[in-house]
């Protein structure tokens, strides 16, 4: 089992607190500028298989290509917006964090962007339970639930919909138009892993 850092935006981490959210899509990035390529995938290693189909080469025909974000029974740590701080207390001065998807502050302390949060902070983890790959474009109502849409159904637009909106913020406006390869994670949280840090 592997531990791998993982970013996930404020809003995507309140899904988490509220387990609305149990997917995560993430481009499959291609070491070719077209990125047009087949995937398949081995049933019974997890091990994601590309074929080059516009860009063919003799040697470059073929090429094996692994998740960054795990395999099944890996464990995904979640890094998210934070702020340390210094508590005293009777024992002395206790560090501690304070997250922005929790909704709380610190008054003139800005917020250290996910990317910076440190192993210590880490109160989220994420039992990897299934890898695939699919065009972007292909996800389901329901996966689109998974990826922490609201399902409320006083929303005038479908989970997809939304979805879409959420995708295009994160990766720019032609994002979704583009219908990249993504890896989608499926997962389950789970409680620190005890060699964690």
């Amino acid at each position: 089992m592997k531990t791998i850092p993982i970013l996930f935006s404020t809003a995507m981490v309140q899904a988490l607190l509220e387990g609305r959210k149990t997917q995560t899509r993430r481009i499959v990035k291609s070491r070719h500028e077209s990125g047009q390529f087949q995937i398949s995938r081995n049933k019974s290693s997890g091990q994601i298989t590309s074929i080059n189909s516009l860009d063919w080469d003799e040697r470059d025909c073929e090429k094996d290509i692994f998740c960054p974000y795990g395999n099944v029974g890996d464990v995904l740590w979640v890094r998210e917006t934070s702020i340390q701080t210094q508590v005293p207390t009777k024992n002395g001065i206790v560090t501690e964090f304070i997250y922005k998807a929790d909704g709380e502050s610190v008054p003139g302390a800005p917020w250290k962007p996910s990317i910076f949060m440190p192993k210590a902070a880490c109160r989220l983890f994420l039992k990897v339970t299934d890898v695939s790959v699919e065009r972007l474009q292909d996800i389901s109502e329901g996966d689109a639930v998974a990826e922490g849409i609201d399902s409320d159904g006083g929303w005038e637009n479908p989970p997809t919909e939304r979805f879409c909106n959420v995708w295009q913020k994160i990766n720019g406006p032609d994002s979704w138009d583009a219908n990249p390869w993504v890896w989608v994670v499926t997962f389950e949280k789970t409680e620190k892993p005890e060699n964690f840090i």
